[in-house]
């Protein structure tokens, strides 16, 4: 398109925008405003997409960070011929696929729910490197930001990774409108204190006027030729462009306009222009699934010599990369502790080091599924706390990623309550649709792991640092939403349910009671989301009473992961919760089980407490 013909489009967006909001009562018409001579020149002269065929595997891929510039988005959208105009004014109303803040789950063309700030980027330096790394495609990503969540942390995390990564592909564009929700920016218009930043780590600037439609169009192009590192366009422009009331006035933030029909004869009235996008270019398919037999790593039943389960996740992910070409593995430069650095050593090519970035380090996770592949993301399961916003928000997007929080807690010792993971199993049995598994030895976690790459959603896995006794033996098998009935008879009178390293003093805890002629059933609750709640109503009904032992706090993990099965109407059994209620100091792994009433000695006596007091008349 010509310089008219753009300023002309740049005028439509925000004429659409203004309309969408004012007949929905409700969103960001200013905030759409500003960047519509961004969206226009993007749209018509430099994206390459089909929108016919979003998962083309040339299409250039964009990200709306600033997600609440939503009406601007839809209106591009109808500009590119992919919705109606009928449809443009079923904006934020109930069933309708143009929500306040896009998602993919409704919509094809985005790539990643945004609305919570500061994720476009991160999630956007994925999808480069899946381009550049895994892909090696010439799709280019293109990021619209807003200068107000150029605030959040989790923008530099992604800024400093992608210019080490030199991700040439990828192209920030930041609406530098001067105002955020509540009043001015902290940088307002000063366009060269957001260039130092970008510089510093590693990027090319370019600052233009955000409504000049031919700067806008130079700075595409120059963006598109820089090699060697991303480009950040820094673009001033003004919130409202176009309407006097409105533009560049603090408090109107969220609004939609009052006279929206003065403000659309003001810019010019509605008009229909289409846009044809330009095609992609013709390419392969990205990547091919190659596929082989999976050799799982085998330990021995009952071996002298205990393994880590983290050391199981390491192995098993190595073995599942063999098999699998699409297991792709990041980590938080922890890998030597999580045993990524396994996998890091025998697939090199798709291993990603993300360094202590866990924001960054789970939003490339998210990306990198964008294009179709199975990511694997660990560190410490304390410090996947950091990045829980990405989890939730990965949620919202219906991605597919594969969590693994190692050194889960007490038993990680001497290193204290600033490692131990004791919140985790609470923090992801609350996402939505989430899987939560936590293996005690190192065979059922290799099936696990291997189970996981099949699953749909965000699934988490707890490993643990100490070496434990192998149970299980190599060809047993695990079902997601099972558990293990590690003993059991016709006189139990109470049940032990467990997890993780409370398994094998949940075992040792039921040996001691039956030599005192105290029967009790123990069960590995090793799939904590979903529950597997026929064991457990099996087992409350035969036994009268059921135990959880847990290495978590009592608030959100195993406990409350058994009553989840019995909350339909049935009667809630007898039930004691062993979990850590205090903050740990520092002592070895025995002393800080021992310390939280969790060893076997802790739970034989809680055992014994409850038979004398069911026998009391």
């Amino acid at each position: 398109m010509n310089t008219g013909e753009l300023v002309e489009l740049g005028q439509q967006l925000r004429v659409d925008g203004i309309r969408a909001s004012a007949t929905a009562g409700s969103g960001h018409p200013t905030s759409s405003m500003s960047a519509a001579d961004l969206m226009a020149v993007l749209l018509a002269n430099h994206l390459r997409y089909d929108f016919d065929r979003p998962a083309h595997p040339g299409n250039d891929r964009f990200v709306l960070s600033k997600g609440h510039a939503s009406p601007l988005l839809y209106a591009a959208y109808k500009a590119a011929g992919a919705i109606d105009d009928a449809e443009l004014l079923t904006y934020r109303t109930l069933g309708s696929r143009l929500e306040g803040h896009p998602t993919p789950q409704r919509l094809p063309w985005v790539e990643t729910a945004t609305g919570s700030l500061g994720q476009g980027l991160p999630v956007g330096v994925g999808i480069a490197l899946a381009g550049s790394r895994l892909d090696r495609a010439d799709y280019r990503v293109w990021v619209l930001c807003g200068d107000s969540e150029l605030a959040e942390g989790s923008v530099w995390e992604a800024a400093e990774h992608a210019g080490h990564e030199r991700l040439d592909n990828l192209t920030a564009i930041v609406d530098v409108n001067r105002l955020g929700q509540r009043g001015p920016t902290r940088h307002g218009h000063d366009l060269d204190a957001y260039a130092r930043r970008f510089q510093a780590f590693g990027w090319h600037t370019v600052e233009i006027d955000g409504h000049d439609v031919d700067a806008i169009d130079r700075a595409y192009g120059e963006a598109a030729s820089t090699k060697g590192r991303p480009t950040a366009i820094l673009a001033r422009t003004l919130k409202g462009k176009g309407v006097a009331d409105v533009e560049d006035r603090e408090g109107l933030h969220g609004k939609p306009l009052k006279n929206a029909d003065e403000a659309i004869a003001e810019l010019g009235g509605p008009r229909d222009i289409r846009v044809r996008v330009q095609e992609p270019p013709a390419t392969r398919m990205l990547h091919s699934v190659s596929t082989g037999d999976l050799v799982l790593p085998r330990w021995e039943k009952g071996a002298e010599q205990g393994v880590a389960t983290r050391d199981a996740y390491g192995q098993a992910l190595a073995a599942l990369g063999t098999a699998r070409g699409d297991v792709v593995a990041l980590d938080g430069e922890v890998g030597d502790s999580t045993r990524a650095e396994t996998f890091a050593k025998e697939h090199p090519e798709r291993y990603f080091e993300c360094y202590i970035a866990e924001q960054q380090m789970v939003a490339a996770a998210v990306g990198i599924a964008t294009r179709g592949w199975v990511p694997y993301a660990a560190t410490f399961a304390a410090f996947l706390t950091r990045a829980y916003d990405f989890v939730r928000m990965a949620s919202v997007s219906g991605s597919g990623i594969n969590l693994v929080g190692s050194h889960a807690g007490v038993a990680i010792g001497q290193d204290g309550p600033s490692q131990m993971g004791l919140e985790d199993l609470a923090m992801m049995r609350a996402v939505h649709g989430s899987t939560v598994l936590y293996p005690c030895d190192a065979n059922q976690t290799a099936r696990l792991v291997a189970e996981m790459a099949g699953l749909e959603g965000v699934r988490y896995l707890r490993t643990s640092r100490g070496e434990s006794p192998v149970i299980y033996g190599p060809d047993e098998t695990f079902p997601v939403g099972g558990s293990k009935v590690l003993r059991s008879s016709g006189r139990d009178r109470m049940t032990l349910v467990a997890a993780g390293v409370t398994v094998p003093a949940a075992l040792a805890a039921a040996d001691a009671l039956d030599r005192e002629g105290i029967q009790v059933r123990v069960i590995d609750l090793y799939s904590v989301k979903p529950v597997d709640r026929l064991t457990l109503r099996r087992a409350a009904e035969e036994t009268g009473c059921l135990v959880t032992v847990e290495d978590h706090h009592p608030e959100g993990g195993l406990g409350d992961a058994v009553l989840d099965a019995f909350l339909d109407g049935r009667p809630v059994p007898r039930l004691v919760r062993l979990a850590v209620r205090t903050m740990p100091g520092s002592a070895d792994p025995d002393e800080q089980l021992r310390a939280a009433g969790i060893d076997a000695d802790s739970i034989a006596a809680a055992g014994r407490l409850l038979v004398e007091q069911a026998v009391v008349p």
